[in-house]
């Protein structure tokens, strides 16, 4: 009975790990901190002077004029000189090109010699949302960084410059245009950007530029409460995200890049307002900001530059860090004083009753248990999916899910303890160190930290002390691992299931050695194996009922008006299933499908109320002149181009096009009536597809979309109104 109890506190200990991995130490600065101190309550005063109202303010609506006023007006109050730059950016990305005309807020905060500390938050919103997180509380953020740098009298060093940059969300339009004026440009050596995608949760730096070691250390040295890893950079190179630092590591600036992640159902949405921020939350990301900007006002920048770091927080209050030059050797040396651990365990050398078939067990017990996890996430998953009709079955109500997985992978940990041995779980896990010291050594950390610790405590205890070793070897590996699960978690929801699962397998392989020297009798292994077995899965089917969205974390579901050729319709996202009050309120297609240049489910409307926008184009061969004429109300103009499209110059802006089949997306009010020009380096279409832009709906639509239930919201762009129609191309 006493093997039973201990190898379930064992699993407490696991689930207990995991929790604590999700909270965050912030305590939040009141009103009475030192002037000199970053306090997230005045802050919040600030935020909430900033917003006002909190109406979205994506670039060139009035709202973004007045967010504007009011940021000049709080920087006044600083008595902060302030510089202005407005004009037409464009980016190439991923979705075509994308212009607006913009206007950054650029502000002298601490003079000095030498190149200056650049501090960045955008000013703008997406047209859903009004923004609080992302990035009112950055802008706020920078704010209470200002006051607070200038309330420390007497310090020198490197001048402080802040960008309030406009048009992020557009492309990144604003950083853009700073980095076009040559005079600001030159100022400018070290960038600090703060950002968001949620509104919980702690602020990580998850990105520098390369050669980042010692900035890393001057950061955790800067800082009560570091929170970073070098794996968040070697995953964000993968994903397709960018932020107003991406045009300023792609110009060789080196700098550091915040945000926060949790509770991104708010991200983007109705639901980004200051009451959905957590003041702790906006603590971290100013303790972040102003920490590192003050160490790096008195640092010498030439010392900065080093080769690249290994590093991971352990509970956001201590961060271990290394040059990612020791990541091989490190995971090598660790590998081999486990090997060498093994040889002087008398307990862990082979015996004369250990065949063959035996050590084979205990050498694929580690990765059948890997893949066993993995599969199992999968199948739980599934099968929660499969009841729930959506992909993504815990995105509101994750709780049940998170049981599932938990008790299978404590069911199949169970099932392998029995076959796992000390040496052969810890040199599979260094083993794994070794193959991401050489292939991804942002990852290393995770093996080479908690296998270093092994390799010493399994040295120190060739006897006596053993069971000692294996448990606080198995607790160091559990922090890491769990922590980078909950982390993946808080990214991704448990669609990130693939990550926890794996995480899991690494903490419990670390486990396995001390499971396994319990003694526990055949039929309650079996027992707690079949019982772990049936909570997994009832979890699962529980899942399943859960209500996929809620009012706090509703589904994401635009609609779209679309006219072209006097016919007009609405357009749903194609999400997975359409809510059925949508559906009673209008003619929807059973499944998702073509509509000009959009895909969704699709509703008729009618006739067209609209006049259609139009151009006037002039031919020079393979060049093409566009005079764009929208109406008073267009937020904004896109052209779509197929064919061999080698640039666009819109205004004094020329971006190259680098694709075939270009949107081309001009994003703010001038755009109705921009000249444009598109080169061609192959064939020139005979026509192009021209599509005026409003935020909204018509009134017709706008009942319609009252059909949304209160678990379904718009975001990004939100709802719009597109007026399209066909502009035909001369031949020569």
């Amino acid at each position: 009975m006493g093997g039973v109890l201990r190898v379930w506190l064992l699993g407490l200990l696991c689930v207990a790990v995991w929790a604590l991995a999700g909270l965050s130490p912030f305590r939040v600065a009141g009103h009475d901190a030192p002037s000199t101190e970053f306090s997230a309550v005045r802050a919040q005063a600030v935020l909430a002077r900033l917003l006002g109202p909190q109406f979205p303010h994506p670039a060139g609506s009035a709202e973004n004029a007045a967010v504007h006023a009011r940021l000049l007006a709080e920087l006044a109050r600083l008595g902060v000189p302030t510089h202005s730059i407005s004009g037409m950016s464009c980016m190439a990305g991923r979705g075509g090109i994308s212009c607006a005309t913009v206007g950054d807020i650029i502000a002298d905060i601490v003079p000095g010699d030498g190149k200056a500390i650049l501090l960045m938050a955008h000013l703008d919103s997406v047209a859903a949302g009004p923004g609080a997180s992302d990035d009112a509380s950055g802008v706020a953020a920078l704010l209470e960084t200002i006051r607070a740098l200038k309330a420390q009298e007497g310090s020198t060093g490197h001048p402080v410059i802040a960008l309030f940059s406009d048009g992020e969300e557009m492309g990144l339009l604003g950083a853009r245009l700073f980095l076009t004026d040559d005079a600001w440009r030159s100022r400018v050596g070290m960038v600090v950007n703060a950002e968001a995608r949620g509104s919980q949760g702690p602020s990580y730096l998850f990105q520098t530029g390369a050669g980042n070691y010692r900035l890393v250390d001057l950061y955790a040295r800067s800082v009560a409460h570091p929170a970073t890893s070098s794996l968040y950079g070697e995953i964000y190179k993968y994903l397709p995200n960018d932020t107003d630092m991406t045009p300023f590591l792609q110009a060789g600036f080196p700098g550091a890049n915040f945000a926060f992640i949790g509770n991104v159902a708010d991200y983007h949405t109705p639901l980004d307002r200051r009451e959905n921020l957590s003041p702790a939350t906006l603590q971290s990301q100013g303790d972040n900001v102003l920490g590192l900007t003050r160490a790096l006002v008195g640092a010498d920048w030439a010392r900065l530059k080093s080769g690249d770091a290994i590093d991971l927080d352990i509970g956001r209050s201590w961060l271990p860090r290394l040059p990612a030059m020791f990541a091989l050797p490190l995971a090598v040396t660790a590998f081999i004083l486990i090997a060498l651990a093994g040889w002087f365990s008398p307990r862990s050398r082979p015996s004369h009753l250990q065949g063959p078939r035996h050590r084979l067990a205990q050498i694929l017990t580690p990765p059948l248990l890997l893949a066993g996890c993995i599969a199992a996430g999968f199948a739980l998953s599934a099968l929660a999916s499969l009841i729930s009709g959506s992909g993504d079955p815990s995105f509101a109500h994750p709780l049940a899910l998170r049981v599932a997985l938990a008790f299978s992978a404590w069911a199949l940990a169970l099932l392998s303890m029995r076959g796992a041995g000390v040496m052969a779980c810890w040199l599979w896990l260094a083993t794994l160190g070794i193959a991401a010291a050489i292939f991804a050594p942002g990852l290393s950390p995770y093996f080479i930290f908690p296998g270093m610790a092994a390799a010493l405590l399994l040295l120190l205890t060739p006897g006596a002390g053993r069971d000692a070793a294996l448990l606080l070897s198995a607790l160091a590996a559990m922090i890491v691992w769990l922590g980078l699960a909950a982390s993946g978690e808080a990214i991704m929801g448990l669609a990130s299931h693939p990550l926890v699962m794996f995480c899991a397998a690494m903490a419990l392989s670390a486990l396995l050695p001390v499971l396994a020297a319990q003694k526990m009798d055949e039929g309650a292994w079996r027992a707690s194996i079949i019982l772990s077995l049936v909570i997994a899965l009832g979890a699962a089917v529980v899942q399943g009922f859960e209500p996929t969205y809620s009012a706090a974390a509703p589904q994401r579901l635009n609609l779209r008006y679309v006219e072209k050729d006097g016919k007009s319709f609405l357009l749903a996202d194609p999400v997975p299933r359409l809510p059925e009050s949508l559906r009673a309120a209008a003619h929807f297609s059973d499944a998702p499908g073509p509509l000009v240049a959009w895909r969704g489910y699709v509703a008729p409307l009618g006739n067209g109320q609209f006049p259609a926008p139009s151009a006037t184009v002039t031919r020079q061969g393979g060049s093409i002149a566009l005079d764009l004429h929208g109406s008073a109300a267009a937020s904004g103009m896109a052209l779509l181009v197929s064919g061999g499209l080698r640039a666009v110059t819109i205004g004094d802006v020329h971006v190259a096009a680098g694709k075939d089949g270009v949107q081309i997306n001009c994003g703010t009010p001038d755009c109705a009536s921009v000249h444009m020009i598109l080169d061609f380096s192959g064939p020139v279409p005979a026509s192009l597809l021209l599509v005026e832009q409003r935020y909204g709906l018509p009134p017709n639509a706008a009942a319609l979309a009252r059909a949304r239930p209160d678990w379904a919201v718009p975001s990004g762009q939100g709802d719009m109104s597109f007026i399209a129609t066909d502009v035909a191309v001369l031949a020569n």
